[in-house]
């Protein structure tokens, strides 16, 4: 099965629970009536290793038989066409040495038993063979066991693809899984080990098949487990994992004890994981830092960061004022640390913790904060302290596995939280959720929609498949007007409050098919998801979708000593610098007639859930979609627009050549001939904003 007529292929990878619990359901069947049961397979079809090949697939048999392949033979993974489906074993099984990866490399997909190997050997095959990019997308609930599929997916490709040069680069590839798991995964009811975020792994391959660099881009980092955990949960592991190592003589000047003493590590009660030795762990992540070439000044300096913001989680608040205004002691002994950690100056950051600057077009005042305001910009101070050093994490994993040499083709995995739904659930759920609809969208568009499509062109004889569509469901919470959007609306209103957009959301959208309200609630929701119904509670959803830090605290950090730590606080310039363009041509600029807005002031700026929809549109337009690199993303969108423009091109006898201004500056190639890639062909969600382009 082909995605778009040779554009590249999609892998789908189904990660699920063991079903070990699984319970029985009877139903009482009528012969009177027109509900007869369900057609049962022949006893010698029950055990398949693709459910295609079973007489009848309904979801009674699917189930049976992934049952039987998983207590009977200890089968994990199990065919569906294209697709593998795996159970998560929850304990380590012999199937995964490298004479297992040399055993698959080289075969069928359907030659050997189902593994994860064999879908990352078709991905191999078809790019070599097709000359194609590929990906793996590894889909699933939460604690289904996506990231070790995604991980073990990579050691295959890391292993049959490797570097003929002395770079090591595929040992660096794998290096980076401990540090993204140390700094971006997290226990919680479902899994101890959740990724809680989601990364994307391009593996770049030169003529010859052969690996010679990668590039990781990660989305919707859950910010807010930095200083909030639900009961039976933790923190991200980098926390514990210094606390545990905390012992040692280098880390003295950390001051810091065992995770129980600090408030950041210990609201979900017990702080150890059965069968995880943290140190051990830590030695892990600290090798990883030293195979990828961070320099030990640069590692210690991120663990500095780290003991920090436990410290500022501990600093202590006086009330004064009656409430209306609080302070901290000069002598808290966190605040001490905090500020000597991070190099910045004591009285500053004592004062500015505490007050905020109101800047009008006439005077500038200094106010007082209510001991919770104080709270809330502490909490967020520190998410945003823990975001920027995940996002310099990022780019020196990204700097370690860059290369000159020019890349052929890639391969790319996708790991993404799945679908939650927990006792209660909160905008951290909403957000995750809301990105496997778009997923869950993703996987219908291909498997069904232009499968059915490609059919019907070529005339084979088909019976249209009625699929579940949740565009709606994506509409109530992106659309105008939507969750999203009336969250964001009444984040602007200066007294607005959560039940206040609670009631807007019952007034708007009490018609919605995939909305409800709770009867014995006034300030939660009900969404009616593609996975299930999930019932949200809309306190604390404003403070977390504007998560405001304060201009005066970011400006401390800017100055502080230690010049790593000032530069994770720079401001980004407003757009990247373009790419000069060759044979001496000159530049033409398209630019948007909408005016331009200034960066957003320190309390106005892009919202939390404003961020989620742009992450998730980058995505899928520039990563599922369009299926390229990102160098090749301006000559797609070009090419989708070419009837358009090309004719007002040659009336201005222009050179062929245009600049998207569009959040960067974007230098793109026009081909002389119109190609034969059309306009439907390529979908451009209008959260692109990229309809100026029809103006021209």
């Amino acid at each position: 099965w082909h995605w778009q007529r040779g554009i590249g292929r999609l892998f789908f990878v189904f990660s699920c629970f063991s079903y070990v619990s699984l319970q029985l359901y009877e139903y009482p069947v009528d012969l009177q009536g027109n509900e007869l049961p369900l057609l049962r397979n022949p006893d010698i079809l029950v055990g398949e290793n693709d459910l295609t090949a079973l007489s009848y697939l309904h979801e009674p048999a699917v189930l049976h038989n992934l049952k039987v392949r998983f207590l009977e033979s200890n089968h994990i993974y199990t065919y569906c066409g294209i697709v593998l489906v795996a159970i998560n074993p929850y304990e380590q099984l012999p199937i995964y040495e490298e004479d297992v990866i040399y055993a698959y490399s080289g075969q069928n997909m359907g030659d050997m038993d189902p593994h994860i190997f064999a879908v990352a050997e078709e991905a191999y095959k078809q790019m070599a063979r097709d000359e194609k990019n590929q990906s793996i997308i590894v889909s699933g609930e939460s604690g289904a066991g996506k990231t070790i599929s995604a991980k073990y997916a990579m050691r295959f490709l890391a292993t049959v693809g490797g570097s003929l040069s002395e770079t090591n680069i595929e040992a660096k590839v794998l290096a980076s899984s401990p540090i993204m798991e140390a700094i971006g995964n997290a226990k919680t009811t479902r899994n101890d080990n959740s990724s809680r975020f989601g990364k994307y792994i391009q593996i770049g391959f030169d003529k010859r098949y052969h690996i010679i660099g990668a590039n990781l881009r990660t989305y919707l980092l859950e910010k807010s487990r930095v200083v909030f955990q639900a009961e039976d949960e933790r923190n991200y592991r980098i926390f514990y994992q210094l606390c545990a190592s905390a012992n040692l003589p280098e880390f003295k000047d950390l001051a810091l004890t065992c995770a129980e003493d600090f408030f950041y590590t210990s609201q979900g009660g017990d702080t150890s994981i059965s069968g995880v030795d943290d140190a051990d762990d830590f030695e892990k992540t600290r090798h990883a830092f030293t195979l990828l070439g961070v320099k030990e000044s640069h590692q210690m300096t991120i663990f500095r960061i780290i003991a920090a913001i436990l410290h500022l989680g501990n600093l202590e608040f006086q009330a004064e004022q009656g409430g209306e205004a609080c302070s901290i002691l000069s002598e808290d002994e966190h605040l001490n640390n905090f500020c000597s950690l991070l190099g910045v100056e004591h009285s500053q950051m004592q004062h500015w913790l505490c007050h905020r600057k109101l800047v009008t077009t006439a005077e500038t005042y200094v106010k007082t904060m209510s001991p919770q305001l104080v709270v809330n910009a502490r909490n967020a101070l520190a998410k945003h302290i823990y975001a920027q050093l995940f996002k310099w994490i990022v780019q020196h994993i990204n700097k370690a596995l860059h290369t000159t040499v020019k890349q052929h083709s890639f391969i790319g995995v996708l790991d993404i939280y799945g679908f939650e739904t927990f006792e209660v659930n909160s905008f951290e759920q909403f957000c995750i959720n809301y990105a496997n609809e778009k997923l869950q969208q993703q996987f219908n568009l291909h498997v069904f929609k232009l499968e059915q499509e490609e059919y019907m062109k070529e005339g084979i004889p088909w019976t249209l498949i009625d699929f579940y569509d949740n565009q709606p469901c994506i509409d109530l919470i992106e659309a105008k007007l939507g969750v999203l959007d009336l969250l964001d609306e009444e984040c602007k209103v200066p007294k607005g409050t959560d039940q206040n957009w609670a009631q807007k959301l019952y007034d708007r959208h009490a018609g919605s098919q995939h909305f409800q309200k709770p009867r014995m609630s006034n300030t939660s929701f009900v969404i009616l998801h593609f996975a299930d119904k999930v019932e949200y509670q809309s306190e604390g959803f404003l403070e977390k979708n504007r998560d405001t830090v304060y201009e005066e605290q970011i400006n401390i950090l800017k100055a502080s000593k230690y010049q790593m730590v000032a530069s994770l606080f720079q401001d980004e310039k407003d757009a990247a610098p373009t790419t000069s363009m060759t044979k001496g041509t000159s530049k033409i600029s398209v630019r948007s007639a909408r005016p331009v807005i200034k960066a957003a002031s320190k309390e106005h700026k892009k919202t939390v859930g404003h961020q989620v929809t742009y992450d998730m549109s980058e995505l899928i337009v520039k990563i599922l979609n369009l299926y390229t690199p990102m160098n090749e993303f301006e000559e797609r969108v070009t090419v989708a627009f070419i009837r358009d423009i090309q004719t007002h091109l040659q009336e201005r006898n222009d050179p062929p050549q245009l600049l998207l201004d569009f959040k960067h500056m974007f230098p793109v190639l026009i081909p002389f001939s119109p190609s034969s890639i059309t306009m439907d062909s390529i979908h451009l969600p209008a959260s692109l904003n990229l309809e100026f382009l029809k103006k021209v």
